[in-house]
């Protein structure tokens, strides 16, 4: 097998822009050799005018599409009016997005603030002090149970109960107060429950970034009857499989669960601009008081706007319902294809991952630059996974369309 190289067929324009980024820019990214400047729908454009479907979607953050009109209109609309006041002054949106998203979810408050991992942050410490403050745990002794192969961000505290090497290799001393379980394990979560200084369990409802593995069904809704039975909080990450992606509106709804802590990001501004929010009951989050989190960013006009906006058109559009239905067609077109390299495909919804089989350890990514050649646009994840996420505006006859650049594209293997 010939393997691709990263230089294959790229243009001037192409190969100036990437080596400005290699020249000037941190190496923490390891992108496709692809540069794009401009997206509608489930479509981009890169510098040469190729269009490709693009299957990332952002990490789920485009569930909309790009540049949704609905959403660039009220953006543009409030950004001539006020974008910022810091949460030092009070402005006309944030009520009304804060009595928006709480009735939309079926919370008593929100905490607002920008960037995924924020939201993380924010539902550690508010778990944290409901646990110092409601449940009484001594001081400085709350733990949080967490999940193997979790992903849910890359700040000092997060990484500090990752089991990625990837993402806390050399970055110690760690933050302690984390115990760390096998995923989709009912009976290793009852064990860590019976630490009496446990505060939360934190959980993906499907992990992502591990590869799109999905639990076992009950596991989601056995995990909240144990966490309600031990007086511990259920926290569910949805910044990636919420928001319609799987095929409701959060994953945690094909369950039935209700999470204690509701944690929400990406799609929430439908790729427009960092948005992310924590959602609790009022007896989880009073017990934060003024001084004591915050964000010069979290909860401005702009965003309020935009989110309110994003989020009217994920019920509007029908984009779960979209996900489900177009989520199986992806699933069972992709399964009769009977490649012998793809070993599995699963997900729920527009959120799938298909495992590739092969002797070359970089076939994935080899298979990524053979869809990116024929015109889509995914990326390997732990080597031998390739998530599949298009937007959720997504039609049957580009789901085809799509399946079949698959197809021709695993030729290459």
């Amino acid at each position: 097998m010939q393997a691709i190289s990263p230089g294959t067929a790229l243009s001037d324009t192409t190969r100036h822009y990437l080596e400005l980024e290699e020249q000037y820019g941190a190496h923490n990214y390891h992108p496709l050799p692809v540069v794009l400047n401009r997206g509608m729908g489930v479509f981009v454009w890169d510098v040469d005018d190729r269009r490709y479907f693009d299957y990332l979607s952002g990490y789920s953050a485009v569930n909309q599409g790009h540049c949704h009109p609905r959403i660039i209109g009220a953006l543009l609309e409030q950004a001539q009016k006020l974008t910022l006041t810091s949460r030092a002054f009070h402005s006309d949106l944030l009520g009304e997005y804060a009595q928006y998203i709480t009735d939309y979810f079926g919370y008593e408050k929100v905490l607002p603030m920008n960037t995924g991992v924020e939201a993380v942050e924010t539902a550690i410490k508010l778990c944290r002090r409901w646990g110092y403050q409601v449940k009484n745990i001594p001081e400085n002794q709350a733990k949080i149970i967490v999940c193997a192969d979790n992903f849910h961000g890359r700040t000092s505290t997060v990484i500090s109960f990752s089991t990625d090497p990837d993402s806390n290799r050399h970055f110690g001393p760690y933050t302690p107060g984390f115990i760390i379980i096998p995923y989709n394990d009912a009976a290793a979560l009852e064990q860590a429950l019976q630490d009496r200084h446990v505060a939360g369990f934190l959980v993906e409802p499907i992990q992502g970034e591990a590869g799109v593995v999905v639990p076992d069904e009950g596991y989601l809704r056995k995990a909240k009857q144990l966490c309600k039975e031990a007086g511990v909080l259920f926290i569910a990450d949805e910044i990636q499989t919420g928001l319609c992606r799987t095929g409701k509106m959060l994953a945690c709804d094909h369950e039935d669960v209700r999470p204690d802590i509701l944690i929400l990001g990406k799609a929430l501004s439908g790729g427009v601009l960092p948005v992310s929010a924590v959602l609790a009951d009022d007896e989880i989050m009073l017990t934060i008081r003024p001084g004591e989190h915050g964000s010069t960013y979290g909860g401005n006009p702009l965003a309020c706007k935009v989110a309110i906006e994003a989020l009217r058109v994920l019920k509007e559009e029908k984009l779960a319902e979209n996900a489900q239905v177009l989520g199986e067609l992806l699933r069972k077109e992709i399964q009769q294809l009977n490649s012998p390299y793809i070993r599995l495909i699963r997900g729920k919804g527009l959120l799938n991952a298909i495992m590739i089989d092969h002797p070359n350890p970089g076939a994935a990514w080899e298979l990524c630059m053979a869809l990116k050649e024929n015109g889509l646009l995914a990326k390997p994840t732990h080597g031998d996974k390739i998530r599949l996420a298009p937007p959720l505006v997504i039609t049957k006859e580009e789901i085809l369309e799509s399946v079949g650049i698959i197809r021709d594209s695993l030729s290459i293997l």
